[in-house]
């Protein structure tokens, strides 16, 4: 295992993946406010935040299930960026593919454990 969570590539992705959905969330509107736009930044900062804490547990085990709650998280958000598409008409296909590229690394990862 690498010394420290912010080596790892999906880490660093996830990381950027986060800085764009806030991004994101600030086109969406006041009334979603603390609904949508509050748990999208939940579940997307969830995904490098539980890879970080798999890997400070030093065992494979807690490591790899930390990653499949990395991997749920970034699955709920794939779908709401779906939902936006739908509702509100607003291009997400860019996250869409980032979030998809993040959940391909983490199940690798997860193989590789």
């Amino acid at each position: 295992m690498s010394k420290s969570f912010k080596e790892l590539l999906v880490w660093e992705k996830s990381m950027l993946l986060v800085e764009d959905i806030y991004t994101l969330c600030m086109s969406l509107p006041e009334s979603e406010k603390y609904n949508m736009t509050s748990q999208i930044k939940r579940c997307v900062s969830s995904i490098p935040a539980n890879i970080a804490e798999g890997h400070g547990k030093k065992s494979f085990k807690d490591f790899k299930n930390y990653l499949f709650i990395s991997r749920g998280s970034s699955y709920e958000l794939e779908t709401f960026l779906i939902l936006i598409e739908r509702i509100y008409k607003i291009d997400t296909k860019q996250e869409q593919g980032k979030t998809v590229e993040i959940q391909k690394m983490i199940s690798g990862l997860i193989k590789s454990l």
